[in-house]
């Protein structure tokens, strides 16, 4: 998928998002596989409890409510559990952010904000990239 980020940016897939009801309860699937995780992290302005399953330079997130009008609550009411979003990293979240912005795609965030493990992320919207929400997120 080309969402008109240029390569001096250095896009790099980071993460795939999932909307899961429950961690503890999704999370067997991932553990049965093999793959480790870290410690789950609860990121308040998101209204989510996060954790990570590493699988080499990638990672899968899963991302589970702590708040009813949390976007994550919102979108498991209307879609229920499954995949949410998918996550490139770059070197300057507010160059990319901008970039996209510049060249038409609709911004969720117009200006990065502190997402898990405290790096900076601005996500974009599914209806200008091809019914999928991206997030950028900074090293």
């Amino acid at each position: 998928m080309n969402i008109g980020i240029p390569k001096v940016l250095n896009p790099r897939f980071d993460h795939i998002g999932i909307a899961v009801d429950s961690i503890e309860s999704s999370s067997k699937f991932y553990q049965d596989l093999g793959l480790s995780s870290g410690e789950s992290e609860v990121v308040q302005n998101q209204g989510v409890e996060v954790l990570f399953f590493h699988t080499g330079e990638t990672h899968i997130e899963l991302l589970q409510p702590i708040s009813k009008d949390s976007a994550i609550a919102k979108f498991l009411k209307r879609k229920g559990p499954g995949l949410h979003h998918i996550a490139f990293r770059v070197d300057d979240v507010t160059i990319a952010l901008n970039h996209c912005i510049s060249n038409g795609y609709i911004a969720i965030d117009k200006v990065p904000r502190v997402g898990a493990g405290g790096k900076l992320i601005a996500f974009l919207h599914p209806k200008s990239t091809g019914g999928v929400l991206i997030e950028l997120m900074q090293n």
